[in-house]
């Protein structure tokens, strides 16, 4: 898969309607798959007041951060993500999944980022204890990370 093509446009440049863009990136988990489908779902129904629909990408977090070869969980990685899109975000919402503190508990990270100040904006953390109550719960995680 090649790398998307680098932009040219400046951090903060608002699209044709005069906001600025923002990207949707699809949650990713091989080892917690109904949970990142679940996820996905919420994040592309997501809505950011003053700002129009979500581009939704295509790939991943992970699948942009290994083309552009910055796939630390850093303010200077995701501004390089966010910037890398096309066309470029002004601010990304996704989620991470990760291993919960208990055995089979599911840890799920909703970040609003902000790409221009290279900052959260917000981000909100739910420990579930089953893939289960992922699919039941994340609406909420999202909504708490999206809400003004």
């Amino acid at each position: 898969m090649g790398c998307p093509p680098a932009s040219t446009s400046k951090p903060g440049t608002p699209n044709r309607s005069g906001k600025k863009t923002w990207a949707v990136l699809p949650a990713e988990s091989d080892a917690f798959p109904i949970a990142a489908r679940a996820a996905t779902e919420r994040l592309r129904r997501a809505r950011v007041r003053g700002m129009d629909e979500p581009e939704v990408s295509k790939v991943s977090l992970e699948v942009v951060q290994l083309s552009i070869e910055c796939v630390e969980r850093t303010p200077e990685c995701y501004t390089r993500v966010g910037k890398s899109l096309v066309p470029p975000a002004n601010e990304l919402l996704f989620a991470e999944i990760d291993e919960g503190p208990k055995k089979q508990s599911i840890k799920v990270t909703v970040t609003l980022f902000d790409v221009d100040s290279q900052q959260r904006k917000k981000a909100a953390i739910k420990v579930f204890p089953t893939e289960e109550d992922v699919v039941w719960g994340v609406a909420d995680v999202v909504a708490e990370a999206t809400k003004p």
